[in-house]
């Protein structure tokens, strides 16, 4: 099908990302709140082999990494998924769910993040407050990025780079005390070769829902595209930075997988919301870092939060600017020019969520929403890797990368495939299910808006435009 683009008189985004900045962004963006919250729920599933599922999580990333990589070359605009999803298939409705799946999964990678950094607050402070402290806590924390939200946030690239050093000094802690246990044979190393599952689980299942759930540690290199407008020759850059990126996440991953389960037994790793401090605790049981480290942790993930939800109502104001949403939610602050009405809608999202799932799932609230984060990224993935192939009929006039052979349809299939039960949780269907339907009763309930009152078909007049 023919594009339109929309012409206007905007300056450009200077191009002043180098390949060195390019990269911090990327490790920074993936590392956070996967891998220090989920080790332990890993683990759990698959026993001492943890690195395994984190392995495969990998190998899928990196296809779809290849598909956003032909897409980013050949379309170099800040608007993702949307826009793949919008020029190959020219649907409005799933432009909308690609794009509203997208939102909905800042949200719940925030909501994940914050309760996370809660469960730290409480160990930090050596606080006896229970699940109902942890809520509150991390409920608050929500409020707290609404607040610096409507203030409005210009990230620096500087301050990424502060955040991914926090993250990666953390998890260094992790592996440095890992392996001095293991010279000084104070581990057991025969605990990371051995598959345990549960009975009701056979190996193929039981590491398939493991890869599932370490596929969130893995998400993160995809935001990377909303900065191909500001990246020098993005052509060269984008292919061997973003494929570095992952290749050095994958590998402080594996070795902070190997240091816990050498360190921890697998049972108390599962069992604790803080599973890296465990590691700290035992491994260097006669040094105060275990003091310090929930405090890490917590700066750790709470950029993770921030950046989701910045760009969870960004999202959602820039559908209501396209009138695909109220318009109401397009409201924006006259003096901060902040859009307030989104910021409050995501963060009430968030803190329903917060509070819903906790009182279902309890202790399980950080895997249940990092395994929805996960599952709605696996749905966007699947169409994405659909999509470089229904562009290939459409030729461009630039030169761009190309994913080699069939890995678009690797990547297609394997990301459909985790997405089925075989692979999630219940409960995990259950909150993306209820995200998404809400987006589709705002949504027509525009649509008749629309149509009733003001003669207007409801459809996306500019994708490319969808981050406000």
């Amino acid at each position: 099908m023919a594009s339109t683009t929309v012409e206007t008189d905007q300056p450009t985004l200077r191009r002043v990302i180098g390949p060195k900045l390019l990269l911090l962004f990327i490790v920074g963006d993936i590392l956070g709140t996967g891998v220090y919250a989920l080790t332990g729920q890993v683990a759990g599933e698959v026993g001492g082999a943890a690195w395994a599922p984190i392995l495969l999580a990998f190998a899928v990333a990196t296809v779809t990494a290849f598909s956003y990589l032909e897409l980013v070359t050949k379309y170099p605009q800040a608007a993702g998924a949307a826009l793949y999803t919008h020029k190959a298939f020219g649907i409005h409705f799933l432009t909308f769910l690609v794009t509203f799946a997208v939102l909905s999964s800042g949200i719940t990678s925030a909501s994940t993040a914050a309760k996370f950094l809660a469960e730290n607050f409480i160990v930090g402070f050596d606080l006896d407050w229970g699940q109902g402290g942890v809520t509150v806590v991390a409920v608050s924390f929500m409020a707290l990025l609404a607040v610096v939200n409507l203030r409005g946030v210009k990230e620096g690239l500087a301050f990424n780079v502060v955040l991914t050093l926090v993250e990666l000094t953390g998890l260094l802690i992790v592996i440095v005390i890992g392996f001095f246990a293991m010279a000084q044979g104070n581990v057991d190393l025969g605990r990371t070769t051995v598959f345990a599952t549960a009975e009701d689980k056979s190996v193929f299942l039981a590491l398939t829902a493991a890869t599932s759930l370490a596929f969130f540690s893995m998400v993160g290199f995809e935001d990377s595209v909303n900065m191909a407008e500001e990246t020098k020759d993005p052509l060269r850059t984008f292919p061997r930075v973003m494929l570095t990126g992952l290749g050095i996440t994958v590998t402080i991953y594996v070795l902070v997988s190997v240091a816990a389960v050498a360190v921890v037994p697998v049972g108390t790793l599962a069992e604790s919301t803080t599973p890296l401090l465990e590691v700290v605790r035992a491994g260097a049981p006669n040094l105060p870092v275990d003091v310090i480290y929930p405090f890490l942790s917590m700066f750790a993930v709470a950029n993770t939060a921030l950046i989701n939800m910045l760009m969870a109502s960004r999202l959602l104001y820039g559908m209501a600017r396209q009138d695909v949403l109220p318009r109401v939610l397009g409201k924006v602050l006259p003096r901060r020019r902040t859009p307030w009405s989104s910021v409050v809608f995501t963060t009430l999202i968030a803190a329903g969520l917060i509070i819903t799932v906790t009182n279902v799932m309890g202790p399980e609230t950080v895997a249940a929403l990092g395994g929805t984060t996960a599952l709605l990224l696996l749905g966007v993935f699947t169409i994405v890797n659909v999509a470089v192939l229904v562009l290939r009929r459409t030729p461009v006039d630039r030169e761009h990368f190309r994913s080699p052979g069939p890995l678009p349809y690797v990547g297609a299939l394997t990301c459909a495939f985790l997405v089925g039960p075989w692979a999630q949780d219940p409960v995990e269907y259950r909150i993306a299910g209820v995200m998404l339907g809400l987006g589709v009763v705002l949504w027509f309930l525009t649509f008749l808006w629309n149509r009733a009152v003001r003669a207007k078909t409801t459809r996306f007049e500019d994708p490319a435009a969808l981050d406000g």
